[in-house]
């Protein structure tokens, strides 16, 4: 790691809730767990800030602040703008929230399996809260299994709908499950996307790719102290880096799978 690729820890949470559905389950926390992990945050001296910051440093536009951290959520599960977003209220922790479209509009195509969720009029509680609001897909697709028409309903159509509930552009995007490749970053672009985030389960920096910004994955096993680890900058690899074939080889399979059965959930 060069000397200028300083951690900045990206925390990935999806549901926040004591009885989850068994899909879920694995990176799901509880509410006790998110209040300790989210006072691991604000004690760790790291100034909060949301992906549209990072995305101005990307751009050239602005500096990091010291030491950052971001807070995302995928998906848009029910908790998200009550409970969750008030926690994170109560310590002015900013955060970046990521809505599949399709499953929080009535009678919305997704592929995600049944949970509750929170609705699309919701979208603007969250901005209320002080939390941004990117696209996380319409269906929640292996994006990079997709054609190209299909790629473009995807990004374009969810940040359309977002777009339109909320009254402003919608910039920011997280592919469903971190799936993603040169082509589909190159459409995100394509659709007007400033940022990208994935999965990786490794450190973001000042010289990540704004197209696929790595973060760390919550899940259910995890408690404060490991919280407390990534504050430190410590405990896993820091981006940007290659795939690596297994990464690579992984992808051409599941393309293989989607050109027999169609679009495969991410997840």
């Amino acid at each position: 790691m060069s000397a200028d690729a300083h951690p900045v820890p990206v925390l990935l949470y999806h549901a926040v809730m004591d009885d989850p559905p068994a899909w879920i389950a694995e990176f799901t926390v509880t509410p006790r767990q998110f209040e300790a992990q989210l006072d691991a945050v604000r004690g760790s001296g790291r100034t909060p800030v949301t992906i549209g910051t990072l995305a101005a440093h990307f751009a050239g536009r602005a500096p990091l602040p010291p030491r950052p951290v971001a807070l995302t959520f995928d998906d848009g599960f029910a908790d998200l703008p009550g409970p969750t977003a008030e926690a994170l209220a109560r310590r002015s922790l900013p955060a970046t929230a990521y809505l599949t479209t399709g499953a929080i509009v009535p009678g919305g195509a997704s592929l995600l399996p049944p949970a509750p969720m929170m609705t699309l009029a919701q979208a603007r509680v969250l901005e209320e809260y002080g939390m941004e609001v990117g696209g996380h897909t319409v269906s929640h697709p292996q994006l990079d299994t997709l054609t190209q028409p299909a790629l473009h309903r995807e990004l374009a159509l969810s940040k359309a709908v977002l777009e339109d509930a909320l009254g402003h552009r919608v910039v920011h995007l997280a592919y469903p499950h971190g799936y993603n490749s040169r082509a589909v970053r190159r459409a995100a672009r394509a659709e007007g996307y400033e940022t990208a985030v994935a999965v990786r389960h490794a450190f973001s920096s000042e010289r990540d790719e704004a197209y696929r910004v790595a973060r760390l994955v919550v899940r259910r096993g995890h408690t404060a102290a490991d919280v407390e680890t990534w504050m430190r900058g410590e405990g896993a690899r820091v981006a940007p880096y290659n795939d690596a074939p297994r990464t690579m080889g992984w992808r051409f399979f599941r393309r293989a799978v989607a050109a027999v059965k169609g679009p495969v959930f991410a997840g």
